[in-house]
């Protein structure tokens, strides 16, 4: 009798503990946008290029519940996110979204998705000026509250907002922390860099590397170079393209909102049942198995008292077992759900075919392999500009 009471304090303490499981949801409060203490001169406002984020998606496995389709959607949708919150803060000049880091611009933000559901978001941010000296290099983290997905709060703000206020805040103490020269040399570093994609020989020289890796400018041309004009010219034809880029994200961004919004709230809700489902399955399952050890050892005892108790233990830890597996498969079809919720998003997202006021260019693919070939059509426009036979090569170091 002594041993049945034992195995059955072993059982009840197993289930104490495998109750503590609890999964706590934090809600992330919105730190204010913060803007510059006085006006900053147009001269010294920095041009922003917002890359497209990687979706992580090269080492995740399939049992992440990460989707893919999902995935390739949030890393259009999130910059533009990023970018709104940088231009509402007054400090920059041009916030754009961009296909890839190919863009020669000011200050370039880079960013990877480590975790996204209607929970939680992680993302990993990189800024780099032209000059190649870092402003950021870290990890934004925020989890969301079941009452971010209330019909009347997310339509005012995005669930995780948090993120992208606290990393234009960031990059706006970076910029602080420059003094004028500082901000005019980043803009004069981004205007060579540009012309020596196109014309690298002509360019060569202006700029080098110095002890740090970075780039200082050796020399500067002449004003009323003819080259550096034409140049300029091209430059304002690529910024123009990238402003009509913005409208395809934006007309993206727009489709994608009202689905996306939906997927994460019910990816909220499958996610906390789903973990709830695991942690009661394995509760069960524990308490199941903890019930026929102690039927096992009671049904050989001498006693018929422990032996009857043994069989009843036997038959109910069969039960939560059974139950527990059951739990186990239910939790599966919230997965399934997932999944479905993912399938559904990827109809909502197909690219389109950009359209610029002047004339429509033909171009194939999405956004990003458009850029591609626009960057192809600029440089063929500037070769025949310059009358030269070959088009300049890409981006070359200084």
């Amino acid at each position: 009798m002594k041993r049945w009471h034992t195995i059955t304090s072993v059982i009840l303490l197993g289930l104490l503990v495998s109750g503590c499981v609890n999964q706590t949801i934090k809600s992330t409060a919105i730190p204010p946008l913060q803007t510059p203490p006085a006006t900053v001169p147009e001269a010294l406002l920095l041009d922003v290029a917002v890359v497209v984020f990687d979706p992580g998606l090269e080492d995740y496995e399939e049992d992440q519940q990460i989707y893919p389709e999902v995935r390739k959607a949030e890393a259009r949708f999130m910059p533009r996110l990023l970018a709104a919150a940088m231009q509402n803060s007054g400090a920059w000049g041009a916030v754009r979204v961009v296909p890839n880091d190919d863009q020669i611009t000011d200050l370039r933000v880079t960013g990877t998705i480590l975790e996204s559901n209607g929970e939680a978001l992680e993302l990993h941010i990189r800024a780099t000026d032209s000059r190649d000296r870092i402003w950021l290099d870290r990890d934004y983290s925020a989890n969301a509250s079941r009452y971010a997905y209330d019909n009347t709060t997310r339509n005012s703000y995005d669930p995780f907002q948090a993120i992208y206020h606290t990393i234009a805040n960031d990059l706006l103490q970076q910029q602080q922390a420059l003094k004028p020269a500082q901000l005019q040399d980043v803009r004069l570093v981004t205007e060579l860099l540009f012309a020596q994609s196109f014309a690298p020989d002509a360019f060569a020289g202006y700029l080098q590397k110095d002890r740090k890796d970075q780039l200082v400018i050796k020399r500067l041309p002449a004003r009323n170079d003819p080259m550096l004009e034409r140049v300029r010219s091209i430059r304002e034809r690529d910024q123009l393209f990238v402003d009509t880029l913005q409208e395809h994200y934006s007309h993206f961004s727009g489709e994608m909102a009202v689905p996306y919004q939906e997927w994460r709230k019910m990816s909220y809700e499958e996610s906390v049942a789903l973990q709830e489902m695991q942690t009661e399955s394995r509760r069960r399952m524990l308490a199941g198995g903890l019930s026929i050890l102690a039927g096992i050892v009671a049904a050989g005892s001498s006693e018929g008292s422990s032996r009857a108790a043994g069989n009843v233990a036997i038959i109910g830890g069969g039960y939560l077992l059974k139950s527990g597996l059951e739990k186990r498969a239910e939790a599966q079809i919230h997965v399934a759900a997932l999944e479905e919720l993912g399938m559904s998003l990827e109809a909502e997202i197909t690219p389109r075919v950009i359209e610029l006021e002047d004339r429509t260019v033909m171009l194939s693919g999405n956004a990003e392999e458009q850029y591609e070939q626009w960057r192809e059509l600029l440089a063929d426009i500037y070769h025949a500009e310059m009358g030269t036979l070959e088009p300049p090569a890409s981006r070359t170091a200084p």
